[in-house]
């Protein structure tokens, strides 16, 4: 993750969950973070417990416990907990726009631009569980609703990139319709890949989102 860099002190500062100190931790010091390190542990354990099937509301005091350090340690480098799950946020725009944008450029044929978008979007979901549940909404249902607008704003980027290629896709195909066909195959587009991502979130990460993608993308591009 491309996290911003942290000042060394505040790095360095982490405590214990119970905030004491013993003779045996100061004779064996924790390994000093480095800048901008912690932030990427702290995402990196949000979202392996995001990955939990049934998980519930993740709370601070959850997470602290998992890194073993205080609640403070974690405010040291988010001023929230919806600061960090904005961090996911972005790092899923990352991931997914700067590749998506490179199948755009480099891939000519439209269809097989849309194709692999949504094989890119997911099989992204796949090997990241945990992330499904944020770009389905799932993981969001009761943070901050600002966090459900800041997904949402990523969507409609995505819905956007796809229409570029179906109103491609239309104008080969010679349609008198281009517009409204860019529209809605877009919108078909998305809405696959928002039911394919709540069904594995749903299943417990068992229907995976790429199961029987071939077939699906034939009746899509016909």
């Amino acid at each position: 993750m491309n996290d911003s860099a942290v000042p060394a002190d505040d790095a360095d500062a982490d405590t214990d969950v119970d905030g004491g100190g013993t003779a045996a931790a100061a004779a064996t010091p924790r390994k000093r973070a480095k800048p901008g390190e912690r932030r990427v542990q702290i995402l990196q354990a949000l979202a392996a417990m995001l990955e939990q099937p049934g998980a519930e509301r993740i709370t601070t005091a959850a997470l602290a416990a998992r890194l073993e350090v205080s609640e403070a340690a974690l405010y040291r480098h988010f001023a929230s907990k919806a600061q960090m799950f904005e961090a996911l946020i972005e790092f899923i725009e990352q991931s997914l726009f700067t590749l998506a944008n490179q199948i755009l450029e480099r891939e000519p044929d439209p269809a097989r631009q849309i194709a692999r978008v949504l094989a890119l979007v997911l099989q992204f979901g796949e090997k990241n569980p945990g992330m499904s549940r944020v770009i389905a909404g799932e993981a969001l249902a009761f943070e901050h609703e600002r966090l459900g607008t800041r997904v949402n704003q990523c969507l409609d980027r995505l819905e956007s990139l796809l229409r570029q290629s179906f109103r491609a896709l239309a104008d080969a195909r010679g349609s008198t319709t281009p517009t409204v066909d860019a529209q809605a195959g877009a919108s078909t587009a998305l809405a696959l890949i928002l039911g394919r991502l709540q069904r594995f979130t749903r299943t417990g990460f068992k229907r995976l989102p790429t199961e029987h993608f071939d077939a699906e993308m034939r009746l899509l591009l016909s």
